[in-house]
């Protein structure tokens, strides 16, 4: 696979992926038609970097659709000098995206492969060892909090995490939909709106407790 076959594939997925599906900001279209998506999976799966699919990454851990990240980043309406944390950053792609759009990024990941992977791939970002839904309450707080990944729940560590104003883009579960949602913090209140169902990728450790019935 040659470097003129990666562009070719990144101009496909602008155009049928991209501009389709309600990724309307133009920032947005650019910087993912810039960003070497192929650069944040592993080797073996660089050849379907840009397949409309959650793409397996390795332990159990896949990359978003470009769709899903794209709407996100979308509906996020990233601004220079958002301060922003990407939770599940994996080995970097939607932070590499987010520095385009010219985000300071805090990056939290808890798997060590995929972590050493995204420091060398975004070497600017600042990375993060620890649980996913912990945050990073030492860079907060965040103007921006991208969920790159499904959870069953937003933990309210999280919320506490942004700024007033602050959003959090990300997609939950609900009745076994993945549905994408954008929530914003106002004083002491969050809510989240959903505006797109979508094949997300699952993240660890954000399972709803279990309801027992007799």
């Amino acid at each position: 696979m040659t470097e003129h076959n990666y562009e070719q594939m990144r101009h496909a997925m602008v155009v049928s992926q991209l501009r389709t599906t309600g990724v309307s900001d133009a920032r947005v279209v650019s910087a993912m038609g810039e960003v070497q998506r192929e650069r944040f999976v592993p080797a073996d799966k660089a050849c379907i970097a840009y397949a409309d699919m959650a793409l397996p990454i390795g332990n159990g851990r896949a990359l978003n659709p470009p769709m899903v990240t794209g709407r996100l980043l979308t509906e996020a309406q990233v601004v220079p000098g958002d301060h922003a944390l990407v939770v599940g950053a994996a080995m970097g792609y939607t932070v590499a995206v987010l520095e385009k759009l010219g985000a300071t990024v805090v990056a939290v990941e808890e798997d060590a492969d995929l972590l050493a992977a995204g420091k060398k791939a975004v070497p600017g970002a600042t990375w993060v060892k620890g649980p996913l839904h912990a945050g990073s309450k030492k860079g907060a707080h965040y103007s921006l909090i991208v969920l790159d990944g499904a959870v069953e729940q937003i933990p309210q560590g999280l919320v506490a995490q942004l700024s007033d104003g602050g959003r959090l883009a990300g997609a939950v579960i609900e009745d076994g939909v993945s549905r994408l949602v954008l929530g914003v913090r106002v004083g002491s209140g969050f809510g989240t709106k959903a505006f797109a169902d979508a094949d997300t990728a699952m993240l660890p450790g954000f399972a709803k407790p279990a309801v027992f019935s007799f």
